[in-house]
This record gives structure tokens, C-alpha cells and sequence, in this order.
């Protein structure tokens, strides 16, 4: 052919192997992005055969993580993300630090130079938006407290590694990189960066939350006026890869971050779930060119080459950030199970790693040896990650059988997991039981409030029960599948379970520990799609919602009231 078609090869390659590889994947019960990584290690240059573009696969991959992170911004707001941060913000930061001295003292204790092994653990230190995302998506978790919390953990990480990215060029020298160590005025204008990236930040977010949570619902609504489906979409897409451009452009932000908070600021319009909704193929198809390109990447000689390295870095990710991050959570009071989730969800590094190295490999600070292990330990971390998410589970059920420290975790002096001894015995006597306070079960406990029924809400988010108490509401933190926690909420004097959060196995698990404890209690449950509702209602285990469904009906029912009325 007279023209280049190295994107086409690329993509029918990718999407190819990606789709073959994957379907063997699950059904060998392995998860499909397993599939998806071979397939990226197939056709990259450490492989013998086609070798794709890894430049252009490396621009599709960015593109897949903007549309990803806008997809979490849709269903992320401001208050979310505001109610994690007592222990997103300290959490992050204590737990790159950690990860970073893991990394660096292992890179020293090899012989590497200082500058070298600093920036090698700082490549360890954070976790992939993508996987991470992913991993929550397929657990149902992303609109959850755990998952809220690490997503909110991962964007301070990714706030992190922008200041790392901008401050690194004027640090090389420092570092052992460049020509020459930094002199007195290379130290002012040091100081200088700094406080132009911090201020470039604060702009960024003063504008996204100021002009962009007010342009962009009213743009998405002009839009939608017109009634094309395809402006819609194109106006969605284009939020989402132009907004993350101009801010990488113009703040040196991340795309990653600046999609986050376009989608966030999105959020805020009428139209905000058909956006999640019309963007979801897309985001979809560009996250396993992601996976692809991270195989691309990938030169399996290092495993043979370095096997014991390589395992030192593994064992860094999976097992030091994972340790160092659960540690942290319990520290913070949160539940073994809230602890565990959050640090499955960092047991991994990915997009920004891989920056961090091309960065450091330029600057002179990071030898190829270096930039493949940390791309090895990125490939493994990835393909192992879901089975961490899937052991969390079996390893909560096997420590609170075995260990008495295990189930005295969510028993410790925490002044919020009981409730205080001034409540009104009479609260407590015939009361809803409201597990979970987020956007659903505020709306409850709103109505609740007007027609004046007393409750108690049971949250894992330990700043939404105590905003709960300030407000005189009786409210207890833990995890409701934890008989403990409903014990706090008092559920054997409760007349009825109300569970708003959209998992099916804890909702059936929470009503099956009520019901032994309070016979006759009444549950009322929330689903988040029609199948998880058929298989609560198969059970009979208590009246079941769906979002969507209810306020169908609810409209409907206004409009059947309306029209009868002026008859």
C-alpha cells in the first residue's frame, strides 16, 4: 500500500491477540488481562515475529486512561472525594515514602548509586490507575467506601508524581544526573519550580472547580438540547481527551488527572450517567490497548537475566506496599476488610512507573537494567493483582477464625464504633438499621428524618459518621458483614435492615447474620442492575430495588397523579 498503516497493524494485532489470548485466559479462570499483557509481550520487540509501533501504542494507552479516569470522575464528586481525605492525604504520602525506601535501600544494597536507587523506588511507590480501576470495577467496589477511599488515595499519588515529574529535571544533577552539581542560584531556581508547580496545581484545581463545575454541565446540556446522539458523544469525548490535553499543556498535570477532575466537574449536569454510559466502549477498548502496550514493553531476557532481582522487586510490591498500606488504614481505625481492599488495590505499579523510568533514562539517572526491572515487576505486579483481589475474602474469613487479634481489630478503643452511652435508649427500640450513608442512603435518612423515624447508620467512612454524630444522628463505623457492627447498631431491638450499597453477596450476608440475631426483622436491600436484583429476589430474603427502575416508577407515578388530578 503507498501510505503508512502502522496504526491499523497495530490496532487489528492488538485487538487480535488481545481477544484470543484473553478468551483462553478466562477459560482457564485466569483473568482476561492476562491475556491481554501476552498479547502486548507478542507483538513487542523482545518477541520474534511483527513488532507494533510502541510510540503510537504508547499515545492510544494515555487516551484509555483518559477516558478511564473521566468514566471515575462521572462517578466521583468533590464531597467524595473530600470525605476520604484525612486518610487519602496522609495515607499516600506515608505509603510512597515507605515504598520508596523499600526500593532504594534494595537498589542500594545492589550497588547502585543514590540518585539511581531513589528514583528506582520511586517508580515502585505508585500504583496504576487503570488496574486499579479495573480491579474495583469488576468487584463492584468503585462506589463503595473501600472503594472510595483508594481512589481517592490514587489521586493524591497521582498529584504526588506530577510535583515528581516537573521537580526531576532541576534534581538530576543533584542526583549524580546531568554535568554538574547544582550551585547556589541552581538552588534558587529550584525553589522557584517548586513553588511555580505548586501554584500551577492550585490554578488547575481553582479553574476546574470554579469555571469547570458550572461550564461544563451547562455546555453538556446544550448539547443534549439538540437531541443528536452523536453530538452527545462527541461532546463527552471531547470533555475528556481535551480537557486532560489543555491541562497537561497548560499546568503540567497528568492526563490522568486533569480527565479525573473534568469528569468530576461533569458530575454535577443532569445528563452525567448517559455520559458514563456513552463513553463506556470506548473506554473499554482503550484500556486493553493499555494492557497491550505494557506487554509491548516488556523484554522477558530480564527474567532470566535477573531472577533474583526481579523477585526482590515483586516481593516490593506485592508484599511491602500492600503491608505498609493495610498497616496505615488500620492505624487510621478502618476495618480489617476496608484495610485489606486498599492495599490490594496499591499492590501494583503501572503508567506512571513507566514514565518515571523513560524520564530517568534520559536524564541519565536510570541505567536499562533498571527501566527493565521496574517494567518487569510492573507486568507480574499487573497479571497478579486480581488474584490478590480475589483472596481478600478467603484471608479476612481465615484470620478472624485463627487469630483473636484479627476480630478484635474492629473492637479497638475506637470511640466510633460503638455508640455513645448518652443515646436515647429510646432511639433504640424498633429503629431502622441504614447501612451505608452515601448518595442513596442520605436520601433515606432524609426521608426518614421528615417523617420522623429514628435509625442508626452503620458506614465504613469513618468522616461520615463522625459528621453524622455532630449532627446528633446515632451512627457506628465498621463493616455491616461484621455481626460485631450490627450488634453496635443495636439490630436485635431493630425493626427493619435497610442496605443501600450495591453488593449482592454482603447484602445477603448482612441480612443472614440480622436474621440470626433479630428473627423477625424486615430487610429492604439495594441492586445496583435488574440481575443483581433477580438474584436477591430469587432468595426471598426481602423487597429489592434498582436505581434506574425506581425512579422510572417513581416518575411515572407523578405523571399518572398529574393527569388523574386534572380530570
Amino acid at each position: 500500500m503507498p501510505h503508512d498503516v502502522s496504526l491499523i497493524a497495530l490496532i487489528a494485532a492488538g485487538f487480535g491477540l488481545a481477544l484470543v489470548l484473553g478468551l483462553i485466559a478466562s477459560r482457564l479462570h485466569v483473568p482476561p488481562l492476562v491475556g491481554y499483557l501476552l498479547a502486548g509481550i507478542a507483538i513487542g520487540p523482545g518477541t520474534p515475529g511483527f513488532v507494533g509501533d510502541l510510540a503510537l501504542a504508547g499515545q492510544l494507552a494515555e487516551i484509555g486512561v483518559m477516558l478511564l479516569m473521566f468514566g471515575v470522575g462521572l462517578h466521583f464528586s468533590l464531597g467524595d472525594l473530600m470525605a476520604v481525605r484525612k486518610i487519602a492525604v496522609p495515607g499516600a504520602i506515608v505509603q510512597i515514602a515507605a515504598a520508596t525506601a523499600l526500593g532504594a535501600g534494595t537498589a542500594l544494597w545492589w550497588g547502585w548509586p543514590m540518585g539511581e536507587a531513589v528514583l528506582f523506588g520511586l517508580a515502585l511507590s505508585v500504583a496504576s490507575t487503570v488496574v486499579l480501576l479495573r480491579a474495583l470495577e469488576a468487584k463492584g467496589l468503585l462506589d463503595s467506601t473501600n472503594g472510595r477511599i483508594a481512589v481517592g488515595w490514587l489521586v493524591v499519588e497521582d498529584l504526588a508524581m506530577v510535583m515528581v515529574l516537573v521537580l526531576l529535571p532541576a534534581l538530576a544533577p543533584l542526583l549524580g544526573g546531568g554535568d554538574a552539581p547544582p550551585s547556589g542560584g541552581d538552588f534558587k531556581a529550584l525553589a522557584l519550580t517548586i513553588g511555580l508547580t505548586l501554584a500551577k496545581v492550585a490554578a488547575f484545581i481553582t479553574l476546574m472547580l470554579v469555571v469547570g463545575g458550572r461550564a461544563f454541565p451547562r455546555v453538556l446540556w446544550l448539547v443534549a438540547r439538540t437531541g443528536s446522539r452523536e453530538l452527545f458523544t462527541l461532546c463527552v469525548i471531547t470533555a475528556a481527551v481535551g480537557v486532560a490535553y489543555a491541562s497537561a499543556v497548560l499546568f503540567d498535570v497528568s492526563f490522568a488527572l486533569g480527565a479525573f477532575f473534568a469528569g468530576m466537574m461533569m458530575r454535577e449536569s443532569e445528563f452525567s450517567h448517559r455520559a458514563a454510559e456513552d463513553s463506556l466502549p470506548l473506554r473499554d477498548a482503550f484500556s486493553v490497548l493499555f494492557f497491550v502496550s505494557v506487554g509491548m514493553l516488556f523484554d522477558p531476557q530480564v527474567l532470566l537475566d535477573e531472577p533474583l532481582k526481579v523477585l526482590a522487586v515483586v516481593v516490593i510490591i506485592l508484599v511491602g506496599k500492600t503491608v505498609a498500606a493495610v498497616g496505615l488504614v488500620l492505624a487510621f481505625r478502618y476495618p480489617l476488610n476496608t484495610a485489606l481492599t486498599v492495599g490490594a488495590s496499591l499492590a501494583q505499579i503501572g503508567e506512571f512507573s513507566f514514565i518515571l523510568a523513560g524520564l530517568g533514562l534520559s536524564l541519565g539517572l536510570l541505567s536499562i537494567e533498571g527501566q527493565n526491572l521496574i517494567l518487569a515487576g510492573a507486568l507480574i505486579s499487573i497479571a497478579l493483582n486480581s488474584l490478590l483481589f480475589a483472596a481478600i475474602g478467603p484471608a479476612q474469613t481465615w484470620a478472624r477464625a485463627r487469630s483473636a487479634w484479627a476480630r478484635k481489630l474492629d473492637l479497638r478503643d475506637d470511640p466510633l464504633a460503638a455508640l455513645p452511652m448518652s443515646t436515647d435508649r429510646k432511639l433504640l427500640s424498633d429503629q431502622v438499621v441504614l447501612v451505608g450513608h452515601g448518595r442513596v442512603g442520605k436520601h433515606i435518612a432524609d426521608t426518614l428524618d421528615r417523617s420522623r423515624i429514628h435509625y442508626v447508620v452503620a458506614d465504613s467512612n469513618r468522616e461520615v459518621v463522625e459528621a453524622l454524630r455532630k449532627r446528633g444522628k446515632a451512627a457506628v463505623t465498621g463493616d455491616a458483614s461484621d455481626p460485631i457492627v450490627l450488634v453496635q447498631a443495636h439490630i436485635t431491638k431493630a425493626a427493619m435492615l435497610v442496605v443501600t450499597i450495591p453488593d449482592p453477596v454482603a447484602s445477603r450476608k448482612m441480612v443472614d447474620i440480622a436474621r440470626k440475631l433479630n428473627p423477625g426483622i424486615e430487610a429492604v436491600l439495594r441492586a445496583e442492575t435488574e440481575d443483581g436484583a433477580a438474584l436477591l429476589r430469587k432468595e426471598k430474603i426481602g423487597a429489592v430495588f434498582v436505581a434506574e427502575q425506581e425512579l422510572a416508577a417513581s416518575m411515572a407515578r407523578h405523571v399518572a397523579g398529574r393527569l388523574i388530578g386534572s380530570q
